[in-house]
């Protein structure tokens, strides 16, 4: 959420919108913040959280996870939209069942709900909330600050891992893969990025225990919480050292590490988590493998590398498909419309 909450805030403040962001409390996101002009407010509690509210007087309000917050906004007098955004589930229970439990509020207290054009998200508001104004369009990636970089690649190729070290990114199979991989490319590196203060200490603890069994524990390069803006230089290394991302996530709302790679034409093999259906086609501007499958992911690994022109092809669609479908004028025409729909001028 603090990647997409601070790209649209950039493109809609220079469509001029004047976007503000609430958080309940600040983590190792905020130097991604540091440089920017977007108002970022930290509360403790209910009684400030308001007072910031009615204080600015917001024409409308996204609401994400929090969904009894709703309640809380519209019992103190708030009369703005309020919009409930849903991004994605650690599974599908999950999904289901809160869902199921925030529909009455949602009903009550919201004038619409917003999801990515993520297929399970869609159909799981449709079904459980039909009578819901529904709102789904892709999410915005400002590739005018995520795109690829000169670089000085490494000399064997990389291949790379993105996210949380916890059950639903599937870091386990990253390094299953991994050993696989390195049968066949000896030199191999291996680059994973994650931030350990969102993982928990039996994640930590099995994470390191399982980089010892494997003999990966000298092999592997853990690049702990790096700042957002530097990202776009290790992606576009990754892909020029005729590496790639290798997403093992069970379940996605929406692949942001997913279209930052291809942004920065670093191809990217992943499992079919749902959220990177729009921007994957497999052998056209991704790979795709069957999760569980890890003999296929590795032999889709190696032919990325070894397939030289294929591998360019990969790079060269999945940079465009990127530009064109989450480019910030589609993603500001569709909020504007959003907008309007609940009687907000533009």
């Amino acid at each position: 959420m603090e990647t997409l909450n601070r790209q649209r805030c950039t493109v809609l403040a220079r469509s001029g919108m004047e976007c503000h962001l609430l958080y309940y409390q600040i983590g190792t996101g905020k130097q991604n913040l540091m440089n920017n002009d977007i108002p970022v407010f930290v509360v403790s509690g209910d009684n400030e959280l308001l007072n910031i509210v009615h204080s600015n007087q917001y024409d409308a309000i996204i609401i994400a996870t929090d969904y009894h917050l709703l309640s809380k906004l519209r019992q103190s007098g708030y009369n703005g939209a309020l919009i409930y955004e849903a991004q994605g589930f650690s599974t599908m229970e999950e999904a289901e069942n809160t869902v199921t439990a925030a529909a009455p509020i949602l009903y009550n207290c919201c004038n619409g709900v917003l999801v990515p054009t993520t297929s399970y998200l869609v159909e799981l508001f449709t079904r459980l909330c039909p009578s819901l104004n529904l709102f789904s369009f892709p999410n915005v990636l400002d590739t005018s600050t995520i795109r690829y970089t000169a670089n000085i690649p490494p000399s064997d190729p990389v291949v790379a891992w993105i996210g949380r070290l916890e059950p639903n990114k599937n870091w386990r199979h990253f390094l299953d893969i991994s050993l696989l991989l390195r049968q066949q490319f000896p030199n191999l590196g291996l680059w994973m990025f994650y931030d350990d203060t969102l993982s928990q200490p039996d994640d930590r603890n099995q994470f390191e225990y399982l980089l010892s069994t494997h003999g990966l524990s000298n092999v592997v390069e853990k690049l702990n919480n790096i700042p957002h803006h530097k990202m776009p230089y290790y992606y576009s290394m990754i892909g020029d050292s005729g590496g790639f991302l290798l997403s093992t996530s069970l379940l996605e709302g929406f692949g942001y590490a997913v279209a930052e790679a291809m942004a920065c034409r670093c191809p990217v093999i992943s499992t079919d988590s749902h959220g990177v259906r729009i921007l994957i086609r497999h052998n056209e501007t991704g790979k795709f493998y069957v999760h569980g499958d890890l003999d296929q992911a590795a032999a889709e690994g190696a032919e990325l590398i070894t397939d030289h022109a294929l591998r360019e092809h990969i790079r060269q669609q999945g940079t465009d498909m990127v530009a064109g479908l989450l480019n910030a004028d589609s993603y500001v025409h569709s909020f504007r419309s959003m907008l309007h729909s609940l009687g907000l001028a533009n």
